[in-house]
């Protein structure tokens, strides 16, 4: 399995040498590999943000070891390849709508592509910037004639966030990181939006690093798991490994999903079901077998 994300000792303190500095990363060890679904959680104040802006260079590091895509990014000679890994590591914070600006649909997805790519010895055309465009318009689900014309602010909030997310992966980042993609969604927006991220992974960003609070989202959608707890990585494990430890969980003020509340009332109830799922219909599945 290769790997693409490799961290060893990172530390970073905000305010450092004043009288408010804070360790918000504290020796964190991590590595990740190409094809990974990772979900990081941890209480507010844990240090999640503070590691993912890591991975972009939107935070310098400032001790430890850290290699994104071949990226040194302690190599101080890194500051001409922030471009280029940033093209190749696209960041998606909570609630992106918000950062549209352009005056129609069209620019704000060309953004991003053009600061990338537009230099003074490789000119893009504008057919190249159209069938960027067009490209990372159809992956989120809209329609490229439909919208591409219109102020971002006048279309619905479904399509705002879809927007947002054509304008990050418009570069086609091999790494997509995502700060709570649902946040502030209804039932079926979420289902929409990792829909999105899922297909997503299958066709360009083939690694993904997601932070959620919603446990039942990070439960069935990742296939590791990175807890963490005052700047640390306590732990870096399949979902079912992770929740298996429902005390531990509660411990760390996070939340259970809510299949493994369920087979966690019912094991001290004297019902052992014997395993964790995430899945309400495996869920039922389990205890009418237990129950035979």
């Amino acid at each position: 399995m290769k790997q693409v994300i490799k961290i060893e000792n990172l530390t970073y303190v905000y305010n450092s040498k004043t009288p408010f500095a804070k360790k918000a990363l504290n020796g964190v060890d991590l590595q990740i590999n190409e094809g990974d679904f990772l979900g990081i959680i941890g209480h507010t104040g844990s240090g999640k943000s503070t590691l993912i802006q890591h991975l972009n260079g939107l935070l310098k590091p400032q001790s430890g070891a850290l290699n994104v895509l071949g990226f040194d990014l302690f190599d101080k000679r890194i500051k001409k390849s922030y471009k280029e890994l940033r093209s190749k590591v696209g960041m998606v914070f909570q609630y992106p709508e918000y950062q549209l600006f352009a005056e129609n649909v069209f620019s704000d997805v060309a953004f991003g592509y053009k600061n990338f790519f537009n230099s003074k010895k490789n000119k893009l055309t504008k057919e190249e910037v159209e069938n960027a465009v067009r490209d990372a318009l159809l992956l989120v689900g809209l329609n490229y004639d439909e919208v591409k014309d219109r102020s971002p602010f006048e279309i619905s909030g479904g399509q705002k966030r879809r927007a947002a997310l054509a304008g990050v992966i418009v570069s086609k980042p091999q790494i997509l990181i995502l700060d709570e993609p649902t946040a502030g969604l209804d039932p079926a927006g979420k289902a929409e939006i990792l829909d999105l991220v899922h297909a997503l992974h299958k066709t360009c960003s083939h690694t993904i690093v997601m932070i959620s609070h919603d446990m039942d989202e990070i439960a069935k959608n990742c296939n590791k798991i990175a807890l963490m707890e005052e700047g640390k990585i306590l732990k870096v494990d399949a979902p079912e490994i992770i929740f298996s430890d429902a005390k531990k969980i509660k411990e760390l003020n996070l939340d259970l999903p809510n299949t493994v509340k369920i087979i966690s009332d019912l094991k001290e109830n004297g019902f052992d079901l014997g395993r964790n799922v995430f899945y309400e219909k495996e869920l039922a599945e389990l205890i009418a077998k237990k129950l035979r």
